[in-house]
């Protein structure tokens, strides 16, 4: 049986991209991620780069894990989501769907843990979550 997928835009959800860099939360790890080209020309780029900061929480890596959804890196969208995206969703999406915002300030907090947790209590799918 095929899991649901969760797509998670790491930028702001998972990582704090809009915090200001002197103010890492609690329970949040700084990875340093180099910056490898997508792109032939921008191969030698690289290593002359600084890698980008991320911060990345453990606790909320295993909450995630044990949703029972099969996670997705979903990133660098080209705009903020709006009513049109549910509206698409509705419209091509034959299972239910759940499209939720997350400050990029503050990233994943309790209420937003909660409602994918609620949103996963409702599918049909093993989970660990209670």
């Amino acid at each position: 049986m095929n899991r649901p997928l969760l797509f998670l835009d790491v930028g702001g959800p998972v990582n704090h991209y809009a915090a200001k860099p002197s103010k890492r939360p609690d329970g949040y790890t700084p990875l340093r991620v180099p910056r490898v080209g997508a792109y032939p020309e921008h191969r030698g780029l690289s290593s002359r780069r600084r890698p980008l900061r991320i911060w990345l929480n453990p606790d909320q890596g295993r909450f995630l894990l044990r949703l029972g959804i099969e996670l997705c890196w979903a990133t660098t969208w080209d705009d903020e989501q709006s009513e049109l995206d549910q509206t698409y969703v509705n419209a091509h999406h034959r299972g239910p769907g759940l499209l939720h915002r997350v400050n990029p300030r503050v990233a994943l907090q309790g209420n937003d843990l909660h409602t994918l947790a609620d949103f996963a209590r409702s599918l049909d799918t093993p989970r660990a979550v209670g």
